[in-house]
């Protein structure tokens, strides 16, 4: 599987700068998120079994049509981040103390799915 997300350590995170950048509760309803001129949302895993945040990730994209980075942050783990693509984040910041160099191999594991996801809605049989 192609790799889509970017994959960034805490280190490597820089300002805003003049980014407009949205951060959202996991408990934020998505539906009423003023969008206009967002460049970034953020959304928070306070810890790896919190998993909210892929369902609002999956709502801005899908039924929202955000087009703007979705990161993830907080609890991040290297095996979320396959799921975190499929369901619409665009980046990640890596928990401390993880490396970002072995991200590739989770995407290099699974080169296709069955089911449809945000970034290829088609089901494995219906495509070409």
């Amino acid at each position: 599987m192609q790799r889509l997300i970017e994959i960034l350590h805490p280190a490597d995170v820089a300002p805003a700068g003049n980014q407009n950048v949205v951060v959202l509760a996991n408990d934020a309803d998505v539906q009423e998120v003023a969008l206009e001129g967002v460049d970034r949302i953020e959304l928070n895993f306070p810890k790896f079994t919190d998993g909210r945040a892929f369902s609002q990730a999956y709502l801005l994209r899908r039924r929202r049509k955000f087009t703007g980075d979705i990161r993830a942050t907080g609890d991040v783990l290297i095996d979320q981040l396959v799921q975190m693509q499929r369901t619409g984040f665009s980046s990640a910041v890596l928990k401390e103390g993880k490396d970002v160099a072995e991200a590739q191999r989770q995407f290099d594991r699974y080169a296709a799915f069955y089911q449809g996801d945000v970034v290829q809605p088609e089901p494995l049989f219906a495509r070409g």
